[in-house]
């Protein structure tokens, strides 16, 4: 397992990027625009971890950006931790029989979406591809992730 990112919404993008980038000096390693989802995605590291996040290989703070306006209550402009996992299905079966319900079942082969005890949000991302499988490929959502 690799920790990957941790992911906080911002309401103003610029003014994020200042404090932390400015003000605490990470760097951008990456950005992503999606029309279609009206959202951008901005990677950031630490200065000593920059080469390494470009090949992938350290962890990221991932700041979100919605551009519909949204009031972020209750903790939501905190998005998720994210982990990079040998086997998704292996994954959510072993968390599955611990009692842990599967909020976004990976139904792709690739991404899930669990939640902690104290109802923090976990990605799990698939290092590679898995070809969907039941009984993943068929679960619904359950929840909010």
């Amino acid at each position: 397992m690799r920790y990957l990112h941790t992911m906080v919404r911002v309401r103003d993008l610029d003014a994020s990027l200042r404090f932390y980038c400015a003000g605490l000096g990470l760097q951008e390693v990456s950005r992503m625009e999606n029309e279609k989802g009206r959202f951008t995605l901005v990677f950031l590291a630490a200065p000593e971890d920059v080469e390494l996040a470009k090949e992938r290989k350290a962890p990221l703070v991932e700041l979100t950006y919605n551009w519909d306006d949204e009031d972020y209550q209750g903790g939501r402009n905190f998005g998720h931790l994210a982990y990079r996992v040998d086997d998704i299905y292996e994954t959510c079966q072993r968390l599955m029989d611990m009692g842990v319900t599967i909020n976004r079942p990976p139904r792709d082969g690739h991404m899930a979406f669990v939640r902690s005890p104290d109802g923090i949000s976990v990605e799990l991302l698939q290092d590679g591809s898995l070809p969907p499988a039941e009984p993943w490929a068929s679960m619904p959502n359950t929840g909010a992730w």
